[in-house]
């Protein structure tokens, strides 16, 4: 009986399954930039040449493109996102934001349990930082830069988690999230007791977190959500009459 001699996988071919798994479990995201080669060679501690193999591996691949003078990115249609043209249909879709609104207690409830089970102190850190920096737009009342904030925390979260389709679900949908976010702002600012609220509603989700109770952390999350969701449509509906009392208005006079 002959024998099958077992090879030893190339350099080239370790080097490239490493750097799939940086970007998979997202310390690499999609259009980012990879440090230079002369870095990384020296941070996986193999030859230039061999990084290069690896790198030509994964621009085959798609996964990596390369600009020349300019550094090799993480090629920016990872996963597909939601775009610009589907985001601007949707906002035109009247059910839209309460369906994304049922969506985020799926992702949301469950990033905020595994975050608590699983997230690491450098991850905490992370989570503070993002919602000290939504409470930072909050008081000097920049909406868009608010909008942008809570994505991050909401990207934090999903990251705390260690699960990597989570984390690459949450990144694709983040354009449609802020750009609902700000949309939801517009009805939400016209009470302060109702933003107050949803930052206490926030810091519960937070602090359970931090805590590492999984469970306070999903049914805060919960919590959360649901007083969003009631609040916006009491809120649209304030606006649909407020709209049909100025129609009836315009036309009495």
């Amino acid at each position: 009986m002959s024998h099958v001699p077992i090879r030893a996988p190339k350099l080239a071919d370790m080097i490239a399954t490493e750097l799939e798994r940086l970007i998979l479990e997202g310390h690499f995201a999609a259009g980012a930039q990879l440090p230079p080669e002369r870095e990384l060679a020296k941070q996986f501690d193999v030859s230039r040449p061999s990084l290069r193999e690896a790198i030509l591996k994964l621009e085959a691949k798609g996964l990596l493109s390369r600009k020349q003078g300019g550094g090799t990115f993480v090629t920016h249609t990872l996963w597909p996102d939601f775009s610009q043209p589907l985001a601007t249909l949707m906002a035109t879709y009247p059910e839209a934001p309460f369906d994304l609104l049922e969506s985020r207690h799926a992702l949301e409830s469950v990033s905020a349990y595994y975050a608590a089970l699983r997230g690491t102190e450098e991850d905490f850190e992370h989570i503070q930082h993002a919602q000290q920096a939504i409470e930072n737009a909050q008081k000097k009342g920049q909406q868009e830069q608010e909008a942008s904030a809570v994505v991050r925390y909401l990207n934090a979260v999903v990251e705390a988690t260690h699960n990597v389709v989570l984390l690459h679900v949450v990144r694709a949908l983040s354009p449609l999230l802020e750009q609902n976010i700000l949309q939801n702002f517009g009805l939400l600012y016209r009470r302060v007791e109702v933003i107050e609220k949803v930052s206490e509603h926030r810091a519960m989700v937070v602090d359970a977190i931090l805590s590492r109770q999984p469970e306070k952390a999903r049914d805060a999350a919960h919590a959360h959500l649901a007083y969003l969701e009631e609040t916006l449509l009491q809120l649209s509906r304030e606006e649909l009459r407020r709209e049909r009392a100025l129609r009836r208005i315009a036309t009495t006079r």
